[in-house]
């Protein structure tokens, strides 16, 4: 991975700030259209810019731009951008959490998208001083590869942590299968939507968010009921890293 710092400076330098609004725009845009395809409205959507390997310059431009609902893989490196960065951010922490880095994580993202297991359900809210927005990550393809609870242990997950204090839970997320194709990131589209309202019929609870689809997929994902979706490449071109 390229180091922060200095070192990303030459890269940013060749970054094109007009090439970022453009492609924000024609991601809108694609929102809206699948929107309109199955009869729900742009707004149901929010667009989580994943700025994983990309410097703190780059956040800016699309900051400059309005947007202000961004996603960090990396607890170390979400720290290095968060410091350099406007406070009215939104940051969401989306990839793989461990348990020792709970607390450095909880001053830094108002959200916690990746929670996959009792134990670090359970040192959030042991570390929280203030309600936690929280999403179960599942790992809706099986693939050995990616975090998250297999769907079978979703409805477990959901009960013990609505039992937690400080852990708001508000939905759930996943990563599509890869290599993609449209019939598998469907299916798994479908099965985390349908784990999704069976969990709130059980409960008699709202679970408003389900993160997924990103760059490859997220077309597919919006069609599938996704309320969020989180891009990178789409936006900022590909990773440095």
């Amino acid at each position: 991975m390229i180091a922060f710092g200095l070192s990303w400076h030459n890269i940013w330098a060749k970054m094109n700030p007009d090439d970022i609004a453009f492609n924000l725009a024609r991601v809108k845009a694609e929102i809206a259209e699948a929107c309109e395809r199955v009869g729900r409205k742009p707004e149901e959507v929010s667009l989580l810019l994943v700025t994983k390997t990309f410097p703190p310059e780059t956040v800016r431009m699309a900051y400059d731009l309005g947007h202000r609902l961004f996603g960090e893989n990396r607890v170390q490196e979400a720290a290095q951008k968060v410091k350099s960065l406007p406070p009215d951010i939104i940051w969401h922490m989306i990839g793989h959490l461990q348990t020792n880095k709970v607390k450095r994580a909880l001053d830094l993202f108002s959200v916690i998208e990746s929670v996959d297991r009792l134990p670090l359900a359970e040192e959030i809210s042991k570390r929280a001083t203030r309600p936690i927005p929280c999403l179960i990550e599942v790992n809706t393809s099986g693939e050995e590869s990616k975090h998250g609870a297999a769907p079978a242990e979703v409805r477990f997950l959901a009960e013990k942590m609505l039992g937690l204090p400080r852990i708001n839970l508000l939905g759930l997320m996943t990563l599509g299968p890869y290599p993609v194709s449209e019939s598998a990131s469907r299916k798994a589209f479908s099965l985390l939507r349908r784990l999704r309202d069976d969990i709130a019929d059980e409960f008699k609870i709202t679970l408003p968010i389900l993160s997924m689809g990103m760059s490859e997929d997220y077309i597919w994902a919006i069609e599938e009921g996704a309320t969020e979706v989180r891009i990178g490449r789409a936006v900022f071109g590909p990773r440095l890293g």
